[in-house]
């Protein structure tokens, strides 16, 4: 009877376990751990039952598992919150400034270089002056007139001495007088968030006239 009983096992066992077909990954949830010790509790031999102890152990582990994939369930529900939370608390930063933390260009030699510039006030005049990696000044834009906001400009690549410069890194800086005769002062990479736009999972903001991503700011004041 007892040898009966150990193939009816086998066999419920073997059916309980088989999941080439339902679970190609053969990983095993909390109701396939509920029915093997049910299945072992039904095929178990009456002259050796399962210990109490062992019963309760696996009882107490189905309860841990079942804990377990609440928990990560829960978890997975507040990250999502969260995650869209954050996205929206982005839009509080529109009219705020922006810092880029980039003040230079990439500049290719014999090739005109084009940039935007941010003027917090309306210009009466002023300049603009590119400087090499070492803050030598290599050329300078003369500013005319126009209102604040932010504005493009378009190096040809000559120096002060009318020769093209050499290929690499530049800042671009700006010193202006406004309306009101102030002088002031701004620089590459520092643009008011005009608007956010969700896109595929990604916050993305407006400075300048470019959408850029939103872990690419490293200030916002």
């Amino acid at each position: 009877m007892a040898v009966t009983a150990t193939k009816d096992a086998s066999a419920a066992l073997s059916a309980v376990t088989d999941t080439s077909k339902t679970n190609p990954k053969g990983v095993l949830g909390k109701d396939d751990f509920l029915k093997l010790l049910l299945t072992e509790l039904q095929y178990q031999d009456p002259t050796a039952p399962t210990d109490t102890e062992k019963i309760l152990s696996q009882t107490s582990q189905l309860a841990t598992l079942e804990s377990t994939d609440k928990t990560n369930k829960a978890l997975e529900n507040l990250a999502a919150t969260l995650g869209g939370t954050q996205q929206f608390s982005t839009i509080a930063a529109i009219g705020k400034m922006a810092d880029l933390g980039s003040d230079s260009i990439i500049h290719k030699k014999s090739k005109s270089s084009s940039f935007e510039l941010y003027f917090p006030k309306d210009v009466t005049s002023g300049t603009v002056d590119i400087q090499d990696e070492s803050g030598n000044s290599v050329a300078t834009i003369k500013l005319d007139t126009q209102d604040a906001g932010v504005h493009k400009f378009t190096w040809d690549g000559l120096g002060s001495n009318g020769e093209a410069s050499d290929a690499g890194i530049y800042k671009i800086k700006a010193n202006y007088t406004d309306a009101k005769g102030d002088q002031g002062e701004t620089q590459l990479g520092k643009y008011p968030i005009e608007s956010v736009r969700f896109d595929g999972g990604k916050t993305l903001v407006k400075v300048g006239s470019s959408y850029v991503p939103l872990e690419k700011i490293k200030e916002v004041y």
